[in-house]
């Protein structure tokens, strides 16, 4: 695949409810706003309300926490259909999540859990990547997720692991520096 050219976006800010009302108050000279994709994944409300008005300003971005494209749990298509709304109203630049697991038998741990970096783990991810982006009509970024532990199963490096399923699932990398710092 070739390298896909991208725009580039300038510099953007995590978008908290602390600052709904000064950024639309204010209008701050910031480029773009990382929406979490979860807290606006509900129809109607405040926080939804505060998105589409700060949207009608600011391109944004949906950054998930919750897609456990690595989970051996079924894909979550309730949680998919949500997020494709969600996405089909706002038009955000992007949608990403991370390479990690969340959770087992339908509960979720509400953390980034790390994968082994296997054969077997690329294949899983890459369909899982796939289907998500056949259902999205869109390609997806996938972050690195930080890591305080390693699998003893492991028979890669982190950085051969998620170029094989970057390469294999079509998708896009969203590089995070700082969980390069936490793992290291």
């Amino acid at each position: 695949n070739e390298l896909e050219e991208r725009p580039f976006l300038g510099f953007g800010l995590g978008l908290r409810p602390d600052h709904y009302t000064a950024i639309l108050d204010q209008k701050p000279d910031i480029d773009w706003f990382e929406a979490l994709s979860e807290n606006y994944m509900v129809p109607g409300g405040k926080p939804l309300y505060y998105l589409d008005k700060i949207r009608e300003n600011y391109p944004v971005v949906m950054h998930g926490v919750s897609m456990s494209i690595g989970g051996s749990d079924p894909l979550d298509w309730d949680y998919l259909k949500q997020l494709k709304a969600l996405a089909k109203r706002i038009e955000p630049e992007w949608v990403s999540d991370h390479f990690c697991w969340t959770g087992l038998n339908g509960i979720n741990m509400h953390d980034l859990l790390p994968l082994p970096y296997t054969q077997e783990a690329i294949d899983h991810v890459v369909s899982r990547v796939q289907q998500v982006q056949e259902f999205l009509g869109r390609r997806i970024l996938l972050e690195n997720a930080s890591s305080y532990v390693t699998y003893s199963q492991s028979a890669m490096t982190e950085w051969e692991f998620v170029n094989e399923v970057v390469e294999r699932a079509d998708c896009l990398l969203l590089f995070d520096i700082n969980n390069i710092y936490v793992s290291g």
